[in-house]
């Protein structure tokens, strides 16, 4: 199970573009909010730091 994560920020625009992909399904979400972009760097940091446990996991699991 292979997932994609692309975050973009124009600061001229003040546009950030959150886009998801499994090569079968792809979500895209655009926003200029301020509240918005707050609430999509929260989930990004919070989706990198269960993508990093998950493989540190595996990773133990294949060397026991």
């Amino acid at each position: 199970f292979q997932v994609r994560v692309v975050l973009k920020y124009r600061h001229c625009d003040g546009n950030l573009c959150i886009k998801v992909t499994d090569d079968v399904a792809c979500l895209l979400y655009r926003t200029d909010q301020a509240q918005d972009v707050k609430k999509i760097e929260k989930f990004h940091s919070q989706l990198m730091r269960l993508m990093v446990s998950k493989e540190s996991r595996s990773a133990a699991m294949e060397t026991d």
